[in-house]
């Protein structure tokens, strides 16, 4: 409860941090003149609620970004537990779920946030919760509807019901969520050759926890459903890195990786005990863990092209 508190109030009480953190601010003039009844006819009607919510109480864009770390926080925090060393998967989510993305893509940070709770739904194979989670992530930014598919590839019993409800489920939010604006979205991120700065590097720090889980997945403490989902997760990681190489995509490829973020989290809190002595606190490996997540930040810090929209944090309110 602590580490909830402490962080929804560092990512929420952040002022003129984050690339985009103008551009928020149309969301929430237009929601001055909006009710909830308008919701329906809105893309991202979740995102649009805290809006309206934050206005309607006179919080202003803090409130927003409050309600919504506090969201994203608790999805993190929930996924977190649920690994053999939640600390070090806190620690790994540190230099970039968290100082990047959260503090930076607001709407894909909420939608990454309740993703992650359906993750840990679907490693135990319940189907519904998954995607019950996925289409409320979906509600802040469209793009978490892709994860659904997702769940019929992991599918081991109960094989024809399970895959009839992901392929309802699946229709449902593209119908609801993406069918008015996909020729627009399919239009922003490739036929319009956009290109993300540092996406190549991103893509790769996915990769690189793919290819150890392939490597060493077997040694992880890991049920059989989560072995499947974290080993296809792995497969689609390594296709995203490949595909940067030949393809224009980096924008849509970027934005996409960051649901595979919590492969990260995943692989090093695993690690340890997978490749050190078993019993063993095996500290030298948490230690090189930590040095490498210690090393992301610095550089993205110093040398990123837009690390200074980040730079210097500070706390407010408006």
């Amino acid at each position: 409860m602590l580490v909830i508190v402490a962080l929804t109030f560092v990512v929420g009480f952040r002022y003129e941090v984050g690339g985009d953190w103008e551009n928020y601010f149309r969301y929430l003039l237009a929601a001055q003149s909006l009710n909830f009844a308008d919701l329906i006819t809105k893309d991202d009607p979740g995102y649009w609620a805290l809006n309206i919510l934050s206005t309607h109480l006179g919080l202003g864009i803090t409130g927003v970004n409050t309600f919504g770390a506090f969201l994203f926080t608790i999805g993190l925090v929930l996924f977190c537990r649920s690994m053999p060393r939640p600390w070090l998967a806190l620690a790994c989510a540190m230099p970039y779920l968290v100082t990047v993305v959260a503090m930076g893509y607001t709407r894909q940070a909420i939608a990454l946030g309740l993703v992650m709770i359906g993750l840990v739904m679907l490693g135990h194979q319940r189907f519904v919760a998954f995607a019950l989670w996925v289409l409320a992530g979906a509600l802040f930014h469209r793009s978490a509807v892709v994860l659904l598919p997702i769940a019929g590839l992991t599918i081991s019993k109960n094989r024809f019901l399970t895959l009839s409800l992901v392929t309802a489920a699946t229709a449902v939010g593209y119908v609801v969520l993406l069918a008015d604006s996909a020729s627009r979205l399919i239009q922003t991120y490739v036929d319009q050759n956009i290109e993300s700065a540092g996406a190549f590097i991103r893509l790769a720090m996915n990769a690189v926890p793919a290819a150890v889980f392939l490597l060493y997945g077997k040694r992880f403490a890991l049920s059989p459903h989560e072995r499947k989902l974290w080993l296809i997760l792995s497969l689609i990681a390594l296709c995203m890195f490949l595909a940067f190489f030949p393809t224009n995509l980096s924008t849509a490829l970027d934005r996409m990786a960051l649901y595979i973020i919590p492969l990260q989290l995943v692989v090093f809190a695993h690690l340890p005990d997978a490749i050190g002595v078993f019993g063993r606190r095996n500290q030298a490996i948490v230690a090189l863990i930590l040095a490498y997540y210690a090393a992301i930040l610095f550089v993205w810090l110093n040398f990123a092209t837009h690390s200074r929209y980040w730079v210097p944090y500070q706390i407010g309110t408006g």
